[in-house]
Formats: structure tokens, sequence, C-alpha cells
């Protein structure tokens, strides 16, 4: 039988077989490759994964933290040594400036009706004079603070409380850091005997000579008996006795002594220097500049 639009069979099958693809028409979808246990005999496997990495032994961590640790500490060690030998004396030469302008102007106001400049009362903390001793340099000169606690000590050289005051019957005892703090007794173990060290107050001058034989420079020949050098235990407190070395006796002259600590950079030990007043005081009046044995060579 015919078809009723009028085309004969093959026609129509040529017509379908010549119709074109649209744009954008859909393509049959392709089938995922197999993987795994579905995948083709043929076929290669695939990479193993990444194997993670090896764990870092336990000693090789704790090894390399304290090394760290060992670093850090050694660099906040540097730090503090830094501070007290240069920091610290920095700032205590700066209050020393400011003691030595403070004690200039009080020595300038004229004293009290009927009180004598060095009798005044000093109280803890008072700066009242100046140290000098040429041995450790020509322009050595320290303000001298009443009293020896911290406090005290790290403004410069400080006056054992009790003790004599300079020009007196007994021990003017003074105390002072060996480093750091402005270390005003640094080389303290360089002097040599009839050294004089000098104290300046209000209106005088006050000699003292280091103990010993200056003829042969043995500081433990000293006719008295007193060496004038020394070094003891902290304990050894009788070195600031009104007879230094002799607690139980009244005082036998007028002396000077200086503690420090010893040997450097240890308070294990003391050092120290007795010396001797050198006649009476010298009025400022008379050597406004200072005493002939500031100057000796």
């Amino acid at each position: 039988m015919g078809d009723p639009d009028g085309y004969p069979d093959q026609d129509r099958t040529e017509h379908r077989e010549r119709v074109p693809e649209l744009v954008g028409a859909s393509r049959p979808a392709v089938a995922p490759r197999p993987t795994g246990a579905h995948r083709a005999p043929d076929e290669p496997d695939e990479e193993p994964a990444a194997a993670p990495p090896a764990r870092e032994p336990l000693w090789r961590g704790v090894v390399r933290g304290t090394g760290e640790l060992l670093i850090t500490a050694g660099l906040v060690l540097l730090l503090f040594v830094v501070y007290e030998l240069y920091v610290t004396d920095y700032l205590t030469g700066q209050r020393q400036d400011e003691l030595t302008q403070e004690l200039r102007e009080e020595w300038a106001q004229p004293p009290a009706p009927g009180e004598a400049p060095q009798l005044r009362q000093v109280e803890i903390g008072d700066a009242f004079g100046v140290l000098r001793i040429p041995r450790l340099g020509e322009d050595y000169a320290r303000v001298i603070l009443e009293g020896t606690s911290e406090t005290e000590l790290s403004q410069g050289p400080g006056h054992y409380e009790g003790t004599a005051m300079p020009g007196e019957p007994g021990n003017v005892a003074l105390a002072g850091h060996r480093v750091g703090k402005g270390s005003p007794f640094l080389e303290l173990d360089a002097m040599q005997p009839g050294d004089p060290i000098v104290v300046e107050t209000a209106d005088s001058w006050f000699v003292y000579r280091v103990l010993g034989d200056p003829a042969t420079g043995d500081l433990d020949a000293d006719p008295s008996g007193i060496p004038g050098l020394q070094i003891v235990r902290p304990t050894d407190i009788d070195v600031i006795a009104p007879t230094p070395n002799q607690a139980a006796s009244a005082p036998t002259g007028s002396y000077l002594t200086l503690t420090t600590c010893h040997p450097r950079f240890s308070a294990r030990e003391r050092l120290i220097i007795h010396a001797r007043l050198e006649g009476t005081a010298l009025a400022k009046a008379e050597l406004p500049d200072g005493p002939p044995a500031l100057f000796e060579g």
C-alpha cells in the first residue's frame, strides 16, 4: 500500500538521514573510566598515595629545645652584664652630678646661727662630703652619702652609720661598689702605703694616708700593726671598729676605712683599705683648691 503522504518509503528514509544536527544539541554521555575493582585487567594502576613524613625522634626535639633555651639564657645574661657594667655606671654618674650640684649649693649657704657646718646633723640618705683619691685618677671625686643600704650605694659611696665622721677620733668607715653602680672602688686594690685619701666637707679638708711602709711599699709593715690592705670575710666587721681590727678597744687615733667586694664580680670576700688622719683639718678658706696632697705625683 502506498504512503498517504505521497512519499515512497525510500524517500522518507533518505529525508531523515539528511536532517542536520542543531547547534548545542546534547551528545551521548561518555561512560566514566572504570577504577579500582571495576577497572579492566589491562588498564594501568593509579599512583599510590604519598606516605606521611617520618616523625622526629623525641631526643632530637629535646636537644633542639635545650639549645634554644641556652641561647636565650645567654642573651639574657649578656644583657644583664651590659646593664650592670655600663647602664648603672651611667645612671650613677648622672646622679653624682646632681648630688655634687646640690651639695655645692648647700655649702654656699651660710650656716644657721651657732651651728658649725661640719657638725650639722646628718640623716640617712644625706650627702655630706666628697671623697677624693688621687691614686684612682686626678679627677676622682665621689659624693658621700650617709648609710650603706643599696639605696645609698647605688648613688655613691656610703658612710657606715654610727662610725666616726671626718676628722673625729675613731674610724670613718665608707663602703662602695666594686663593679657597677658607678664602680667607685673598682681599682681599690691599686692603693699603696702613704697614698692620700682626702675627704672634703663644707669648710674643711681632711687628709688620710694609707697605712704601711711607704719606703718599701709593704702594706703590712705599719708600726700600728694595722695593715693598709686586707682581705676578709663579709662577717668580719671588726675592720670598721673605732680602732680597726680591735673591736673591744677605745679609739687610738683617727682612721679611715674603705670596704668593697672582692674579687671583682663577686661578693665572696671584702677588700679593705685602712688609712690614718694626717695632722688636723685644713680650712677651705685658706686652701680653696684643695690641700697639696691632692696634687702629689
